[in-house]
């Protein structure tokens, strides 16, 4: 004998009101959403948190370089300890980034009466100084025949400390020309 309880469609109009009650029920809608959404704000926090720090390295690369070439432009003529001083000038103004992925040069640069350049001296901390005597491509705006430029250069090699967004290692890097202030050449004392 089969009752009214255990008919076939009895257990289906059964299921079928569980699973309208079912969809009528919102209590856990919100914790699905958030599930769904986490990754994006993560994504997009981390990825913020990347670029922005990227975004002050590259402007402490461009003050790093703007700094060197401008003391080195201060001055008639530099001595070693001055040297020194003017590159640890660029290094603390990199802080707080570690001055380990911090390359700077800083060059003087004469422009013959042909308007050819060419190094006059060199310095640098963490990577080469440029060879005296190299040849050097300038902007045509800056290749005034029988004047000198101050070259300085800053490169660092940034490397996001999450890696979420932005991976692998960036060269940032940038350079700026000067006159010199004071005199028509800077001189390099050893």
């Amino acid at each position: 004998m089969i009752t009214k309880a255990h008919t076939p469609f009895s257990v289906a109009s059964r299921l079928a009101r569980g699973v309208k009650r079912l969809a009528r029920d919102e209590r856990g809608v919100s914790a699905v959403e958030f599930a769904m959404l986490l990754p994006l704000m993560l994504t997009l926090y981390l990825g913020g948190v990347e670029i922005s720090q990227g975004v002050s390295v590259d402007r402490k690369v461009t003050l790093t370089a703007r700094a060197v070439a401008d003391l080195a432009a201060q001055g008639t003529s530099i001595n070693n300890a001055e040297m020194t001083n003017i590159l640890d000038a660029a290094t603390s103004v990199s802080s707080p980034y570690p001055v380990t992925n911090l390359k700077v040069t800083v060059s003087s640069i004469t422009i013959d009466a042909q308007g050819k350049a060419k190094i006059a001296w060199s310095d640098a901390r963490n990577t080469s100084a440029r060879a005296v005597n190299q040849a050097v491509t300038l902007p045509a705006a800056l290749a005034i025949p029988n004047s000198t430029l101050i070259w300085g250069e800053a490169q660092y090699s940034y490397t996001p400390t999450i890696g979420y967004v932005v991976t692998g290692t960036m060269q940032l890097k940038d350079q700026i020309y000067m006159r010199p202030r004071l005199t028509n050449a800077v001189g390099r004392q050893t």
